[in-house]
């Protein structure tokens, strides 16, 4: 049986989508992919389903009808491979600002012992392609304030390229995860954390998209701005049994 499968959510990435598939199911390991596809109005999941006919038994494809955020896609993927008994559930864009490479590196942080590991920018300085100055400064600083927050020692706090031994997942209570967009990437960090569990920095380059268009917004930035108080309140309250 595989034992790890790649969760990529896909809106509008036509432009992106054949190739990223190509490079991932081409990598030594024996990687699955599973396609949470938000209603792609230009195609995406109809390549998908193309590809698929050569990939029957390693590229998975779910449909959801509209845009109904990043945070929910992910946990149903999460939930999907959680029931089909995946030892190693990675996160990834669908972009290339994510390298397919890496997913190698970040499943081996995991064997070696982390229960979930982070493919970080800013674990080795700054490591990020493509990206304006201003946006830079706005994520680094959005993890010093997380780090500030909530007192968790990640130096990229809303990472989305990730991986998890699928105890961590079957621990979380996924329906009690509350966020969508950045904060989402943060409540499953302080969350993996908070339940004892060891999560792991490895240091990635982080290239910007090339083609298709950013689902970034001013709503997901002020999502996690307020969010991390609401998520830092709220855990005063909360018993978290250790993973």
């Amino acid at each position: 049986m595989p034992d790890s499968i790649v969760i990529v959510p896909t809106y509008n990435e036509r432009e992106n989508i054949e190739r990223l598939l190509n490079k991932v199911l081409s990598l030594d390991h024996d990687f699955h992919v599973l396609i949470i596809d938000d209603g792609s109005p230009d195609g995406t999941a109809q390549i998908v389903k193309r590809i698929q006919l050569d990939y029957p038994d390693r590229l998975f494809i779910e449909e959801r009808s509209g845009k109904q955020g990043l945070g929910t896609a992910y946990i149903h993927g999460f939930k999907w491979a959680v029931k089909n008994q995946y030892d190693f559930i990675f996160e990834m864009d669908a972009d290339f600002s994510h390298n397919p490479d890496d997913l190698i590196r970040l499943r081996q942080a995991c064997v070696e012992g982390a229960d979930v590991a982070v493919g970080s920018r800013y674990v080795s300085g700054v490591n990020v392609v493509n990206w304006p100055m201003s946006r830079v400064m706005m994520s680094y600083f959005a993890s010093v304030y997380v780090r500030f927050i909530t007192g968790i020692d990640i130096q990229d706090t809303t990472a989305g390229f990730k991986c998890f031994k699928r105890k961590v997942l079957e621990t979380i209570n996924l329906n009690k995860i509350k966020f969508v967009g950045y904060a989402f990437q943060i409540e499953m960090k302080y969350t993996a954390i908070k339940h004892g569990f060891k999560v792991v920095e490895v240091p990635i380059i982080f290239t910007d998209r090339t083609v298709g268009t950013s689902k970034m917004s001013t709503g997901i930035f002020r999502e996690a701005f307020i969010g991390v108080i609401q998520m830092k309140i709220n855990s005063v309250f909360r018993k978290y049994p250790e993973g």
